[in-house]
């Protein structure tokens, strides 16, 4: 059962899966500071001076502060359409990869041996 964890903790998925993970929560932290300290701004600037994350309603003993859900989905906009671009560049470079034309293979093994049997026989 140990060498079985061994395997699968070796395979390149479970590694992959793991750069993924810790590369994603370091881009989470960019985006939440792009979105706290440049975007919110703006968007009070425009708004005269609203930041969402005041907002609230109180009934009774109850508050609603909606200006934080308001702010989740503002994030959450902004890291959906950060990731699409970045899928979106990925797909194009490996498009054009996939169309660039592919160079001119050498001769074959056999196409070899059959000059040099040529040259031998002169």
């Amino acid at each position: 059962m140990i060498k079985e964890f061994k395997d699968f903790i070796a395979k390149g998925n479970v590694m992959d899966m793991a750069v993924g993970i810790i590369i994603g929560a370091a881009f989470t932290a960019i985006v939440g500071s792009l979105v706290a300290d440049i975007i919110n701004p703006l968007i009070g600037i425009f708004m005269g001076g609203v930041d969402f994350g005041g907002l609230s309603a109180s009934v009774g003993d109850a508050v609603f502060t909606y200006g934080n859900f308001i702010m989740a989905i503002i994030n959450f906009l902004i890291i959906a359409f950060v990731i699409f671009m970045l899928v979106r560049s990925v797909n194009k470079m490996k498009k054009a990869e996939e169309e660039a034309p592919a160079e001119p293979a050498g001769p074959t093994q056999e196409e070899l041996l059959a000059d040099i049997l040529t040259a031998l026989k002169k």
